[in-house]
Order: C-alpha cells, then structure tokens, then sequence
C-alpha cells in the first residue's frame, strides 16, 4: 500500500475513498436510526458492532503501522475517518478511538518487540483497548498521580511491579482486552500494559451518562496487580508523562474530527428539516431570521475547525513533530463549532428537537463530551495561551503582525477570501498581546484563558482563508472534504474572518479596560493601535456574504 502521496505518510487517496465507503456501507446496514436510539435509551454498550468494526471491518487497521500489520495511516487519513464515524454516532466512535488511544503508549514509546507483540495482536484479532490516565483526585493533571506501581524483584534483579490504585471515566474499561495504565513507578510515571483477567484488575459498573451513552464507561480498580517488567511500555521506568504529550496533538485531533462530524450532523438535520418546513408561508429555508442565526454562523465556524484540522494533519504527516499546541487549537475550534451547531439544530427544529425521537436531541447530548475528554476546553484555552504567549515574548511582539504578512499577500493575490480581514484581525491580535505584557494582564487567570480563546480565533481564520484560496486553485490534497464549493468556501472564509474581526476587536477592549490595563486617558491610543476603525469597515458585505452561504448550502439539499 503507498505511503507516497504528495510527500505525506498515509494511504493514497482511491484507498482512504473505500474505507469511507466500508463505513458508510457498514453504517447503513447495522446502525439504522432506529437502533442508534435505542442504544441511547437503554445505555447498552454494542460490544458485537464494536467488535464487528475492528475484527470485520477492519478500521483499527487504519491506525496501526504496515510493520505490525497495520494499513500505516497518517493524521489526515485519521481525521477523515474519525469525522465520519462521529457523523454516524459518537458513542461507537468513543469505542472505537478508546483502543486507538489506548494503543498510544505503545506505538510512540514501546519497543520493537512490544508493538510487534501488541499491535500486531490489535490489528489481527481486533482487541480492545482502554487508555487507563485518569484518576479521582488528579482529573487531567497526569502528574498528580496516585495509581502506584512497587518492584518486584528477585535475586536483586525487578521482574515485576504490583500495581495499586483507580482510575476514572475509561472508555471501555468494561470490555477492554488490554488496557494501558499510568501509574506513579519509583523513577517517576510509567505506562504499563494491564491484560483482562488478571489478579486483582476489576472495573465498575458503567457510569449512567448525559450523552454517548451506547459507549462503555467505567472505573478500574487495581489491588496488588503483579504486572511482568516485559510489560513495562518502552521497559524504562519514569517515560510515562513524556510518551503521553507525544501524542496530544495527534489524539486531539482526532476528538476535533469529532466535534466536526458531529457538529456538521447535527446541523445537516437541520438544514434538511428547515427546507421542507413551512411556516408564515413559506419554508424555514427562505427566512432570514433563521437561517442567519441557526445555520450559516454554524457552518462558517466547523469550515473553520476543520481548515485548522486539515492544516495540522498535513504538517504531522510531513514530519513537523506533535504539534500540541495545534492539536489543542483544531480540538478547541472544533468541538465548540460543533457544540453551538448542534445545540442550534434542536432550536431549529424548534418543539420537535427536544425530543428524542428527533436525532438532535442525542447528538447535542453526545457532543458535549468532545469539549471535556482529552483535555477540557478550558485546558485547551491555557495550553493555547501559554504557549502563543512564550512566542510573542520570544519574538518581542513580533510573531501576529508577521502572520499577518503572508496573508496580506494572499489577499493581493485572491482577494475573495477574507484574507485582508484575517491580517487585521493578526495585527489587533498582535497589539492586545503587547498590551498584556505592559500591563501584566497574564496574572489574572480569566485574562490568560480569553486570550487563548482569542488567539484560537485568528489562527482558524488565518486556516480558513488559506483553505479558501486553495480551493479556488483547485489545490486541495486529493484526500481533503470537498463539502462546500470553492466559491462557498470562500464566502464561509470571508464571515468567519468578518466575525472573528469583530471578536478581536470587543474582547480586546473588554478585557483590556476591564483588568485594569488601559485607562480613560488610554482608550483612544488603544483603539488606534487595534485598527479599530478598519476591523469595523470590515463588516461591510457581512449579510450577503451569510446570502450566499446560505443559498449554497440549500443547493446541496436539493442536489
């Protein structure tokens, strides 16, 4: 199978085309509407479908290198599948991403041996796994581990640990066939590998959930677990923190991908709903009131996610490294885009969404999960922050007014993408930054958190134009969604960047005044230096540019 495809790891193009068709075959034949539902209602975890998608199907197959016998797919090949099965349902993608995540530890720090041993044991026989971090007291802070892991040695030599403690909130951990555990070693965390059945590792029952409540969520429990020291990932001790930011940034991705496949069908419901919805007259389709406010806004903000997934996926594939901080943006974009589009999909549909027979219902409750798991979006916006921040001190303020260069240049070339907007949105951006650092604004938490979500913002602008301005070339990689039309796309690029313009411009003077950083005497100065004026300007065109959105998206329903 080719790893060569415009210089990136992965599968050719034909060959990621029929494992979405596998899918989507596989998806109309056993997960109907009428059986997704009744999973919900009885909160029963599929373990046959689930199974039947690795062993059967194979799509675990996608993840796993050609060398333990794997397919070797890369970032983009990932995101595109994890999209389409959170589009088909989120919960049986929680099962199935559980053992991918799960698998981790072993891919980026076990040895030859061991993921010969592992994975090549994953890809044939279509194993679950479980990603065993999370514990009671420690949440997302991996470092505030309690789980410990204790020598066992013999004639002075370690050939085992027995491992004791809990950990939380495991997807799968009710059926998982190997489970990954973090626990606290004497030379610092270390991952181990846990199998079903042994001596004293049990799970609780199912945790009774909000939402992806066909997923299987429990607590493990570990009491005196003797786990061989072959067993150790990577056979080193004190790895354990390093190995899990390895992969941060892939494995956020792959939860953006979430937020965007569900998100978008959520809001395909609602755009199908509203064009044969009659009311006044005439169809929810032709009203400006609905249209501009539950579906247009939506779209624009999931193009953006994914133009920012798209970006970070292409340059992991090309070997830029973790990319965590990217992941952490494309996650942050991506699962808020996708949580405001469903939850304005059930006020589309107006009574009708708030009841579950009505799939929006269930997939504005699955899709809440995608901004907590793998880091909250509160983490996300700290992770951002923090380290956008060092980069602004690193380059003395320089970093956003240079991003804004190659976009000013993009905007001379395709001037119908939004590019200009983008660019002044970098510059504002830029000077709010500075600002901060003057005033020493980083020191309220709250301030540290907005910037983030600030800077989140502009980089998913900046994504979305380049996405835009490719798709009109016609240079989009062969294996990217073609959802909208390049002329679509860009009119998406041009709102989004009007309205992350507009954000820029009232949160920086929001929290600027607001934390004490820009006085009466200040504000006009501050004004001046943010391009207020011209982040207003460039507002103009906002509404026919949603027209044309809008109008494009109707097409593709009556296509």
């Amino acid at each position: 199978m080719s790893h060569a495809v415009q210089g990136l790891a992965g599968v050719d193009a034909e060959t990621l085309g029929m494992i979405l068709d596998s899918i989507r075959e596989f998806a109309d034949q056993n997960l109907p509407q009428e059986r997704l539902l009744e999973l919900d209602r009885t909160h029963e975890f599929p373990e046959e479908t689930v199974r039947a998608m690795c062993a059967d199907l194979g799509v675990q197959l996608l993840f796993i290198p050609e060398a333990y016998g794997g397919m070797g797919g890369g970032a983009f090949d990932v995101y595109r599948v994890c999209e389409l099965m959170a589009g088909v349902d989120l919960a049986l993608a929680t099962g199935v991403l559980a053992t991918f995540l799960g698998s981790d530890p072993i891919l980026f720090g076990g040895t030859e041996e061991q993921k010969a041993r592992w994975l090549g044991a994953i890809a044939e026989q279509g194993l679950l796994m479980a990603y065993g971090a999370t514990e009671p007291e420690a949440g997302s802070d991996l470092g505030a581990l309690r789980t410990t892991a204790t020598r066992v040695a013999e004639n002075g030599a370690v050939t085992g640990y027995r491992i004791n403690g809990s950990k939380m909130w495991i997807s799968n951990g009710g059926y998982a066939d190997l489970v990954s555990v973090l626990a606290m070693a004497p030379d610092g965390p270390t991952w181990f590998v846990v199998e079903r059945g042994a001596a004293g590792f049990s799970n609780g029952i199912p945790e009774d959930k909000h939402g992806i409540r066909a997923s299987n969520t429990a607590a493990l429990a570990f009491e005196d677990v003797l786990v061989p020291a072959t067993d150790v990932v990577g056979l080193v001790e004190g790895q354990g923190l390093v190995q899990a930011q390895l992969v941060f940034g892939y494995t956020r991705l792959m939860v953006a991908a979430f937020g965007l496949g569900a998100g978008w069908a959520a809001l395909d419901r609602a755009i199908r709903y509203s064009a044969t919805r009659v009311q006044g007259g005439s169809p929810l389709s032709q009203k400006q009131g609905f249209t501009h406010k539950l579906i247009v806004p939506h779209a624009c903000r999931l193009e953006a996610g994914r133009a920012f997934i798209e970006e970070t996926a292409l340059r992991i594939d090309v070997g830029e490294g973790t990319l965590n901080t990217e992941g952490a943006i494309a996650k942050y974009l991506s699962t808020e885009a996708g949580n405001g589009a469903a939850d304005a999909a059930i006020q589309a549909h107006g009574g009708y969404g708030y009841v579950r027979e009505y799939l929006v219902e269930k997939i504005r409750r699955d899709v809440r999960i995608t901004t907590i798991y793998e880091g909250t979006s509160e983490i996300m916006e700290m992770t951002i922050a923090r380290d956008r921040w060092q980069t602004h001190l690193k380059t003395r303020g320089r970093h956003y007014h240079d991003e804004a260069v190659p976009l000013e240049a993009l905007q001379s070339t395709v001037p119908t993408v939004g590019a200009a907007t983008a660019a002044l949105a970098h510059h504002a951006l830029a000077e709010i930054l500075e600002r901060a650092r003057q005033a020493r604004l980083t020191r309220h938490q709250h301030v540290l958190f907005r910037l983030g979500a600030m800077i989140a913002r502009v980089e998913g602008a900046g994504a979305l134009a380049r996405r835009a301005a490719a798709a009109l070339a016609g240079e989009l990689p062969d294996k990217a969604d073609r959802r909208l039309k390049p002329d679509a796309l860009a009119a998406a690029s041009r709102v989004f960047a009007r309205e992350t313009a507009a954000e820029v411009a009232a949160e920086g003077m929001r929290w600027g005044i607001g934390a004490d950083g820009v006085g009466a005497g200040e504000r006009m100065a501050f004004e001046g230096a943010l391009g207020l004026g011209a982040l207003w300007d460039a507002q103009a065109g906002l509404v026919e540019d949603m027209d044309l959105v809008s109008r494009s998206l109707y097409a593709m329903v009556e296509d």
